[in-house]
């Protein structure tokens, strides 16, 4: 049984799939507690909307005839029984799932499992978050094409640091690599002329469609 904070059929607002129709399952619980998490909603237990089993939520994805599935959270692969969810949709070749996981979990075991259709977005959350010291480093090293790495941008500290550690692991000849700033914290210009300076190819800024479309503050969108 998973406790589901929402689940709901909107656009995807950033990654690969940005602007496309995709099925949301957001996960209550999390492993983190970033300095300005935009869901901490989602880490409590008594907001949790309903409990469903994995075959409730793959026939919800299957029922909205939608082909992109974004599990998100929360932290979805802290999820006890994840791997029997994970089972359902891998096995499942008409879905495109994208796993929205927050760096601090090692995603190796999961991808040594499920190969077909799940890939990762892997977030990197840099001083402004407080929550550097919990990622995995290993991710660096463990990811492939059809993932992402995610850098959340709170500060001009943050941007400096992601740059050394694209550098450093070389991760866009490995996956797409986002800059995401946080909504609030630092200007997207300030972003694109740093990605100017610095030469940045490879490197794409993620504007979050859903806050751009509905109220930054919206639900279920």
């Amino acid at each position: 049984m998973f406790n589901i904070i929402e689940k709901f059929l909107s656009i995807d607002g950033e990654g690969p799939t940005s602007g496309e129709l995709a099925t949301f399952i957001r996960f209550q619980g999390c492993n983190l507690r970033c300095s300005w998490c935009d869901t901490t909603y989602s880490w409590d237990k008594e907001n949790t909307s309903e409990v469903l089993t994995a075959e409730e939520i793959y026939k919800y994805i299957k029922e909205n005839k939608v082909t992109n599935v974004t599990l998100t959270g929360g932290e979805p692969l802290i999820q006890k029984n994840i791997y029997e969810l994970l089972e359902l949709l891998n096995s499942d070749d008409n879905l495109k799932v994208h796993i929205e996981t927050n760096g601090a979990v090692n995603i190796g075991p999961f991808k040594n499992k499920f190969i077909n259709n799940i890939s990762y977005i892997v977030d990197f959350k840099l001083p402004s978050s407080n929550m550097m010291d919990r990622m995995d480093f290993n991710n660096l090293s463990i990811v492939e094409s059809n993932d992402v790495y995610k850098f959340v941008i709170g500060s001009k500290e943050d941007l400096q640091i992601a740059y050394e550690i694209i550098c450093k692991h070389n991760l866009t000849s490995k996956c797409f690599v986002y800059l995401s700033p946080v909504s609030g914290n630092i200007e997207m210009q300030e972003i694109v002329e740093f990605m100017k300076d610095k030469n940045l190819n490879k490197v794409r800024l993620q504007v979050q469609l859903h806050k751009i479309i509905w109220d930054k503050n919206a639900r279920g969108v």
